[in-house]
């Protein structure tokens, strides 16, 4: 009888080994969470910039949106840019700094022939003059997508040029490639998911933005529109 009773007692003690393990293991659980919170980590910021004046001159007020372009011979562009059109244009007024005018394809068609330009390319001579007169508009913005990848780790590059019309000058130019193999990527695009989710933090699940390739470019286009002159 002496010899079962070692066995009796383990089999009554098993549940509680096991829930204090269990507490255990999501103690350590919690604190591997706190360690990989991105807020600890180092963030990203977009260096390749080029700004004429650290304030937008008081002129420019409004702003024509182009058409954003890619190289349309790469069918992930193509697709990134369908992903991410109306997210630039979002970000960009989330900013606040100036009025914005979309331009639509078909109003580029009928002032130059074509539903595109790249500010890289020579421009109409009357290009800007048109969108100054038809559109009241001051300044004159160029997008550009120059890389996009839509699975992990995901990845999108935008190349951005705003070139105020009267005098056809440059005031802010930026092409930025986002990678999400880059730790500070990762942890910059983790906060920005963070601000945005409002979720109790036991709820909340930063890593999401990773999987979501319009919310990484969303995050790509805000943290450049950051980077925009100040007003």
């Amino acid at each position: 009888m002496n010899s079962l009773l070692p066995s009796r007692i383990w089999s009554e003690r098993l549940p509680l080994v096991v829930s204090l393990f269990t507490v255990l293991w999501l103690g350590c659980g919690c604190k591997t969470a706190r360690l990989s919170d991105p807020v600890a980590g180092a963030g990203y910021k977009p260096d390749n910039v080029y700004r004429i004046l650290k304030q937008l001159p008081v002129s420019i007020r409004r702003v024509a949106v182009l058409p954003p372009t890619c190289d349309a011979t790469q069918s992930d562009l193509v697709s990134g840019l369908d992903t991410l059109s109306s997210v630039i244009t979002e970000e960009l007024g989330k900013t606040k700094k100036f009025e914005l005018v979309t331009v639509t394809p078909e109003q580029l068609r009928a002032w130059t022939g074509r539903t595109s330009w790249q500010a890289e390319e020579t421009l109409p001579a009357d290009l800007l003059q048109n969108l100054h007169e038809q559109l009241g508009c001051d300044a004159v913005l160029f997008s550009r997508l120059t890389q996009y990848r839509a699975y992990p780790p995901l990845a999108v590059g935008f190349s951005f040029k705003l070139a105020e019309v009267q005098q056809a000058e440059l005031v802010w130019v930026v092409d930025e490639i986002f990678d999400a193999s880059e730790p500070s990527v990762v942890n910059s695009a983790r906060r920005y998911q963070l601000t945005r989710e409002h979720l109790p933090s036991s709820l909340a699940d930063s890593r999401s933005i990773l999987n979501s390739p319009s919310g990484f470019g969303r995050y790509a286009a805000n943290s450049v529109f950051q980077t925009l002159p100040a007003r």
